[in-house]
């Protein structure tokens, strides 16, 4: 009997864990994992000895991890695997040069496990023992949508070490049955999540809900949302009260008075890092992966999300965003009035660096 539904929101990466390293050691065919960051610690050497005994079993194994994010397993971590026959790609490499700024930061910020063809993990975590008491979202389906993301990511391990990536086929939506599944590339014009956003914010009806560690939205981003609160759509946004990088932290603080002047609610989570990428308009539509709602992530990292109406994921994303925000404190706007001048002299100092962090 299938031990969760046939889709499953997992927040709390103590349960996600173990379930992802379960399937893992019940595959029959092939692994394969894109991750943004993999750690040489104690939950590290968890997945990649499972991978290790599958590999035995003549299960094929593929990895692909970014390689400013794998630096911790770059070197001899993976021996034994490459040894018993799997793969390890490091997905571009940061070369020195006058525009290092803007090519080191094209990473692969994605975030995949795929299973024998039937199951799909994609989500906001890393594999890292650092995240345990975070509040992720990583969401588990039994579905054979997974042959779609297989296609997706044998592109990705392919131009592992390639520069060029503005072949159409490498950002195009893809739609299967009820989904959509956005990519971005590091190319400005398109930016197709932040494209997908603002048109969901502007077809919002009645609500909008957003949760996201990091929140630095662009001029349209922002005008979407003004516009929307203003003619009575309901917005709330949940963010970390404190995230895992302070300078976005502080920088926020600069576009949070505006939008809350205009109508848009912030909420910040207390317990730990909420580290969640979710939407929800409307209570009908939802989008949850790996983009951030920043500039970073809309420029310059390779990100997927995935969109739809699936009942069953609506249910669980509200009863995702409803725990948050019981363990969260409103933002005040006349509080944020009176901040010190020291922290708005910060805030002007790092504007011009918001793309980059």
């Amino acid at each position: 009997m299938e031990k969760f539904k046939r889709y499953h929101l997992f927040s709390d990466p103590m349960e996600f864990y173990p379930a992802m390293i379960d399937d893992i050691l019940s595959a029959k065919k092939y692994i394969y994992l894109e991750t943004f960051r993999f750690m040489n610690d104690p939950m590290g050497e968890r997945f990649r000895d499972a991978l290790i005994s599958k590999l035995k079993e003549k299960v094929e194994v593929l990895l692909l991890i970014d390689f400013w994010g794998g630096s911790p397993v770059r070197s001899g971590f993976f021996n034994e695997l490459e040894k018993q026959g799997g793969k390890v790609r490091f997905f571009k490499k940061i070369k020195l040069g006058f525009d290092i700024f803007t090519k080191g930061h094209r990473r692969n910020h994605r975030k995949l496990l795929l299973i024998d063809d039937k199951i799909t993990y994609i989500g906001s975590s890393n594999i890292t023992g650092y995240n345990l008491n975070w509040r992720e979202s990583v969401l588990r389906m039994t579905s054979e949508i997974t042959t779609v993301f297989k296609r997706l990511f044998y592109q990705d391990f392919k131009i592992y070490n390639k520069y060029i990536f503005s072949r159409p086929y490498l950002y195009k939506t893809i739609h299967w049955e009820n989904f959509e599944v956005v990519r971005d590339v590091p190319i400005i014009t398109k930016k197709n999540i932040n494209k997908k956003f603002i048109q969901l914010i502007k077809e919002a009806k009645k609500s909008i809900i957003i949760e996201t560690p990091y929140f630095l939205p662009g001029f349209m981003l922002r005008k979407a949302m003004i516009d929307s609160a203003v003619r009575g759509v309901e917005i709330i946004v949940l963010l970390p009260k404190k995230s895992d990088v302070s300078l976005v932290d502080i920088l926020r603080n600069k576009y949070l008075g505006p939008l809350s002047k205009k109508g848009v609610k912030f909420l910040f989570n207390e317990p730990h890092n909420l580290h969640a990428k979710l939407i929800l308009i409307d209570k009908k539509i939802f989008g949850l992966g790996s983009s951030n709602f920043d500039y970073r992530s809309f420029r310059y990292m390779f990100e997927i999300m995935l969109f739809g109406n699936e009942s069953e994921i609506v249910s669980q994303i509200i009863e995702h965003a409803n725990i948050t925000s019981h363990s969260s404190v409103p933002f005040v706007y006349e509080e944020w009035k009176k901040r010190p001048l020291l922290d708005k002299f910060f805030e002007w100092m790092l504007l011009p660096f918001r793309h980059l962090l």
